[in-house]
Parts: C-alpha cells; sequence; structure tokens
C-alpha cells in the first residue's frame, strides 16, 4: 500500500543528520569542491582586506570598508556551515517538479549567507554613492525580502506552484533594488563625484546578481535543466567570486587610493543646510 511507503520515507528524511549530509558532500566532488574553493578564496579575502584598510582613518572610509570586510567575514563562516553539513538538508520535491519524489541535498544555508552579506554590498555601494538613509533602508529592505522569500522557495515542499509564487515575489524585491541602482544611486554617485567606480560596480553587481535567479530557475530547485546539485552549486559559487570577492577588492582599492575624495564627502555629508 502507498501509505506506509510514504510513512517510511518520511521517517528516512526526519532521521537524516548532519553526518548523512557531510557524508553526500564528501562524497560528491563538484559540491564538496565548490564549498571549499570559497572557504580559501574568503579567507584570503579577509587577509587582503584587513591589509588594504590598514591606513585608512577617515571615518566614512572606515565604514566602507568595515562593511565590505563583513562580505567574506560572513561569507567563510557560512560556507564552513555548508561544508560540514551544518546548514544543509534533504527535500523531496512535490508532484510536478522534474524531480518530484526524489531526495535533493538542499543548500538553505546560502540564503542565509545572502541575507547578511547582500545587504552589507548595498551599503557600501550606498555609502560611495552618498545615497540618502531612507533610499539606503528601503532597498536594504527589499534585498532582505528577496533573500528570505527566495530561501522560502527553495524549501517549500507541498506545492509546485508555491515553490514558482514564491520565487516571483522574490523577483519582484529583486527589480526594486535594481530599479534604485539604475535610476536613483547614479545620481547621487554622480553628485558626490564617484560616478566612475560606482558605475563600474553597479554593472558588475546588476550582471551577476541577475545570475542567481537564473540558476536557481534552471538548477535543481526550479526546473532542473542542470539536474546536478554539484553543477548547480559551482554555478552559485562562481557568481559569488565575482560578485563577493572581486567586488570588494576594487571597491577597497579605489577607497584606499581616494581616501581623500570619501573624506570631501563625509565632509559634506556632516554638514548643516545651513552650510549651503
Amino acid at each position: 500500500m502507498p501509505l506506509p511507503e510514504l510513512t517510511a520515507a518520511t521517517d528516512v528524511l526526519l532521521q537524516t543528520t548532519q553526518s548523512d549530509a557531510l557524508s553526500q558532500i564528501q562524497s560528491d566532488f563538484l559540491l564538496n569542491s565548490s564549498l571549499w574553493a570559497n572557504i580559501a578564496l574568503a579567507g584570503l579575502s579577509i587577509v587582503l582586506f584587513v591589509y588594504m584598510g590598514r591606513n585608512i582613518t577617515d571615518s566614512r572610509a572606515k565604514l566602507i570598508w568595515g562593511a565590505t570586510l563583513m562580505i567574506p567575514l560572513v561569507s567563510i563562516s557560512s560556507y564552513l556551515g555548508l561544508a560540514s553539513g551544518l546548514t544543509v538538508g534533504f527535500i523531496q520535491m512535490p508532484a510536478g517538479h522534474p524531480l518530484a519524489g526524489q531526495e535533493v541535498v538542499s543548500q538553505w544555508g546560502r540564503y542565509l549567507t545572502w541575507a547578511l552579506s547582500t545587504p552589507m554590498i548595498l551599503l557600501a555601494l550606498g555609502l560611495l554613492a552618498d545615497v540618502d538613509t531612507g533610499s539606503l533602508f528601503a532597498v536594504i529592505a527589499a534585498d532582505i525580502g528577496m533573500c528570505v522569500t527566495g530561501l522560502a522557495a527553495a524549501l517549500v515542499t507541498s506545492s509546485l506552484t508555491f515553490r514558482w509564487l514564491f520565487y516571483a515575489v522574490s523577483c519582484a524585491f529583486f527589480l526594486v533594488v535594481i530599479y534604485a541602482l539604475l535610476t536613483e544611486w547614479p545620481d547621487s554617485a554622480a553628485q558626490a563625484g564617484t560616478g566612475e567606480i560606482f558605475s563600474t560596480l553597479r554593472v558588475l553587481t546588476i550582471v551577476l546578481w541577475i545570475g542567481y535567479p537564473v540558476v536557481w530557475a534552471l538548477g535543481v530547485e526550479g526546473l532542473a535543466i542542470i539536474s546536478s546539485v554539484g553543477a548547480t552549486s559551482w554555478a552559485y559559487s562562481g557568481l559569488d567570486i565575482f560578485a563577493k570577492y572581486v567586488f570588494s577588492f576594487l571597491l577597497l582599492r579605489w577607497v584606499a587610493g581616494n581616501e581623500r575624495d570619501v573624506a570631501s564627502m563625509s565632509r559634506t555629508a556632516g554638514a548643516s543646510p545651513a552650510d549651503d
């Protein structure tokens, strides 16, 4: 009878342990290497970024540096969680999914990483562009909403429809972020005198961030066109490498070499309306 089989399958899922997850990860070379590559690069980035910011003295430049340093700090913690099996689970895909009924490795810890690291990216960009506090808060809030609903899309197993509904909501939040980066923030950056570096980082961010929902849709969580968990993981990890470490290096190199310009922004931001 199907009922006992379903109950047995559920019992197996409930009894899955971190040791089971760790064994699964270590037995998949693509999956395991995609995690450890980021752990190594995050560690190197932390050391490099600390060195790059050693002589920064301006308060605004320090804030940008601190926000940027948080990106690899969050990443190395998160990827260690993934590699150890702490933030990895097994879910059974719902009816209608290409992998329906199959037990699939879910790297739900990635969404926690993005929920903590991507706001730091936007904070650093917002400070660089000298955007107003209200706009910065709204964009970061939309970004967190994007990550949380993305997590929901990845974990829902009761209905394929709800998976895609959460995915659509996540993309809607993402459009808010894209709109600000394309329309409002460039004007602020131009007025602050950081338009050139902001433009470079904006293009890098938008192009790479678009890759995440594309990978979700094509990977094991969505249409399973990329049906390998390891290949999907490498796609995410590759995006993380450029969207986090390369982005952070370019930003910190500019801040360290143009601290006077950043300091000038600090004085302007601190001026009272009567001073205008």
